[in-house]
């Protein structure tokens, strides 16, 4: 068990105790999976008559002190706290006032269940990629774990391997291989996941929403956060310890969205008529566009795996999706420079009288939009098909939807589902 205490001012390293596991990391929704292919090919009798294809394990969470076995119950989902993506948007999962569970998106099928006997409830759950290992936070009225404790579990050994405790509530948690971002409301931890020691600390502006983001490619990571004042982001470069500070807008950053590589940049206002791209290297503004006139609350940006493409979410019911002309990582993009430049002069119908009408007129505008049902909160990221987008809504809808980058059109809808109907099937 690592138990990590916060530090008060002035900053002191926290002890963590030797006790904690190293993380095994297995493929693990991969094999379940392979073995959820297997069992669909109908070679033996008792392997068609197999439910839900779940793994057979032991209760989920085990108390780290008293180590008691909550066994699993059927019922129903009330209340749904938070969904999120994994790393690569293969899969994403949901915190519910009963546990949690993970769905893969391509096929969207429901991977694995698991809920308390006491109806402990679950806000954080964040994954690392399709591996065994998980973090969880509590929430609701009957938190299963107090707000202020990072939980760390192995599900393919179902086992606890520790806990980061602090002070006051986590807001969010970001993963990377070798490294864990706990998110607070006014600091930012970053532990090595290999013996939970911390590595770095940040102190950011008010952030309740929990804002951070941290690049999955290997080699150099960045991680972008608020800084100190409203609009200002903060971008870290570890392995250059380099601080780079982005003066992003005039108002509270609302949200953003770091490129896989780490080399790009999309910040949100909570006005929601901008977004902006940035060069983490540097700071260059590269290019601004606008999802509408009026004030907006961004739900979600996220950039496609080449950084080619944006996708935005907010409460006015529309995914915008925008192309982008400075990709992350130059190298792989083919598109010479000067068709990115006549790109950028052709993304506005009135271009050709840039500097006379207002602003307004003179922006880039998305290439496609979706209209979303209903009036929940959705995000949004890329699917691995090509040109195709998944939401996911509080109300439980998955959606797929595919876009024209040619046509500028309404994009197509190719499925829908809702997760949050556990006992039907998929």
């Amino acid at each position: 068990m690592a138990t990590v205490s916060p530090l008060p001012p002035p900053f002191q390293h926290p002890t963590t105790n030797s006790k904690f596991k190293s993380p095994m990391l297995q493929p693990y929704l991969e094999q379940l999976e392979e073995q959820h292919k297997q069992q669909l090919q109908p070679k033996q009798q008792d392997a068609v008559e197999q439910v839900d294809n779940e793994p057979e394990q032991g209760p989920l969470i085990q108390n780290l002190s008293s180590c008691p076995n909550h066994g699993l119950i059927n019922q129903s989902i009330s209340t749904l706290y938070r969904v999120s993506f994994n790393q690569n948007s293969s899969c994403f999962a949901i915190g519910t006032d009963r546990g949690i569970t993970v769905y893969s998106c391509d096929p969207f099928r429901k991977m694995f269940q698991r809920y308390f006997d006491n109806g402990g409830g679950i806000e954080i759950i964040e994954m690392l990629f399709c591996s065994n290992i998980l973090v969880f936070v509590g929430s609701g009225d009957n938190p299963q774990y107090p707000r202020n404790k990072v939980i760390i579990w192995d599900d393919h050994q179902s086992r606890c391997l520790g806990e980061l405790c602090f002070r006051s509530a986590v807001r969010s948690v970001r993963l990377r291989r070798d490294c864990i971002v706990v998110i607070l409301e006014q600091k930012i931890f970053i532990y090595n996941f290999a013996d939970m020691k911390i590595v770095h600390q940040i102190e950011t502006i008010v952030n309740p929403k929990g804002l951070c983001e941290i690049s999955q490619a290997t080699g150099s990571p960045v991680l972008v956060c608020p800084g100190l004042r409203n609009g200002e982001v903060r971008v870290e470069h570890f392995t250059s310890k380099r601080t780079k500070f982005i003066f992003a807008h005039d108002s509270k950053t609302a949200s953003f969205a770091l490129s896989h590589e780490g080399h790009v940049l999309a910040t949100a206002s909570i006005k929601g008529t901008l977004i902006r791209i940035f060069s983490t290297q540097d700071g260059t503004l590269l290019q601004e566009v606008r999802r509408g006139a009026d004030r907006a609350e961004i739900h979600s940006v996220s950039f496609s795996p080449t950084a080619e493409w944006l996708a935005v979410s907010s409460d006015k019911g529309t995914v915008h999706l925008f192309r982008i002309k400075h990709l992350g990582n130059q190298d792989k993009t083919n598109t010479p420079p000067n068709s990115r430049l006549t790109l950028a002069a052709s993304s506005s119908p009135f271009s050709f009288i840039k500097g006379v009408l207002p602003k307004y007129f003179s922006s880039e505008w998305s290439v496609a939009q979706f209209r979303l049902p209903g009036d929940s909160e959705y995000i949004v990221t890329f699917g691995h098909e090509k040109n195709t987008l998944i939401i996911l809504g509080l109300d439980g809808s998955f959606i797929r939807c595919k876009f024209d980058p040619a046509s500028g059109k309404e994009m197509t809808q190719l499925e829908i589902h809702n997760f949050l109907k556990s006992d039907k099937a998929s």
